[in-house]
């Protein structure tokens, strides 16, 4: 996603301890358009350029690591405190610049919106019996690159998201499903064609609605980059009965990282991976600097994936 001529630009500067304790959270960012490699290939001996979406992600995953006891168990320890000072800085420039669209937002709903039924003492709301089981399968790729997920009953919209996060995708292009001959798509991304291609509503629909009863194995196919053509299986395995406790959705097993965005689909990234893996290959050095110096195309980990899966994507609506 390229940010477009309106969007305001963001100058900051972002050194020593601050830097290096923001590298330790790049995992987290889901390759978000490109953000992760940026910072982790930042000096901090110049301003670095940041957008709106930048910003909202780099707070994202800031307030998620400073919430997490694991990574910082000690709330007095100097990298603790770095983050925080870092996530303050990053929510000062937000809000001295977006700040006043938040506040007619507040105002609006102050003056419009009918207060919320409260919930009485101790209850809350009640979570699924059971969840979705899905295996997602990048078709093409050998050796094989997968995704196995659990997740709650959602719409295809929200399946979508979940797909992205799990196999490490940006969201940076066009989607859509297919399940038997009807295609699902977004209506809003879809406008052009969502009538001519009969298109069903894939915000509203839920999985639920499409999947057999009787636990029966069930596939469809989602397809992500209509010029890449990343074509993957989703593959409903089976419901299982929700964790007490767990939080979904979750990343349960996989294998192998996803490819870079705009790599050329599954042949142009056979090709990327035999060149950045063989320093004799002409484009040895022009891919890796493409990539951001390195990739390893055997990584994966299933935490990760799943807190880029928790964490979820950016409300693009909301930045239009």
């Amino acid at each position: 996603m390229k940010p477009g001529s309106r969007d305001h630009r963001h100058r900051l500067l972002i050194s020593g301890d601050e830097l290096r304790e923001l590298k330790q959270h790049t995992g987290s960012m889901a390759e978000a358009f490109g953000l992760d490699r940026k910072i982790e290939n930042y000096k901090g001996t110049r301003p670095l350029t940041l957008y709106r979406w930048d910003l909202d992600c780099l707070m994202d995953v800031i307030d998620l690591a400073l919430r997490d006891e694991r990574d910082y168990p000690d709330r007095s320890a100097p990298g603790y405190l770095a983050l925080k000072h870092l996530g303050e800085r990053l929510r000062q420039e937000y809000d001295a610049v977006y700040g006043h669209e938040q506040a007619l937002s507040a105002s609006k709903k102050e003056s419009g919106d009918k207060p919320k039924k409260k919930v009485a003492a101790g209850k809350s709301a009640k979570r699924p019996d059971t969840v979705y089981q899905f295996k997602i399968t990048l078709l093409d790729a050998q050796p094989p690159i997968w995704r196995r997920i659990q997740v709650e009953d959602c719409t295809l919209d929200k399946l979508h998201e979940h797909i992205q996060t799990a196999m490490g995708w940006t969201n940076s292009h066009l989607h859509h499903f297919k399940i038997g001959e009807q295609l699902y798509g977004d209506p809003m991304l879809m406008a052009e064609n969502f009538d001519d291609m009969e298109y069903e509503d894939s915000t509203t629909t839920k999985l639920s609605d499409i999947i057999p009863e009787g636990r029966k194995r069930f596939r469809f196919l989602y397809e992500y980059d209509f010029g890449d053509s990343w074509q993957h299986e989703v593959l409903f395995e089976k419901k299982v009965e929700a964790e007490a406790g767990q939080k979904y959705p979750l990343c349960v097993d996989g294998s192998r990282a996803c490819p870079p965005e705009d790599v050329g689909g599954t042949w142009g990234y056979a090709d990327f991976v035999e060149a950045i893996q063989n320093e004799d290959n002409e484009q040895h050095d022009e891919m890796l600097e493409w990539v951001g110096g390195s990739f390893d195309p055997e990584a994966f980990d299933p935490v990760a994936a799943t807190r880029r899966m928790q964490k979820g994507l950016p409300d693009w609506r909301r930045m239009m």
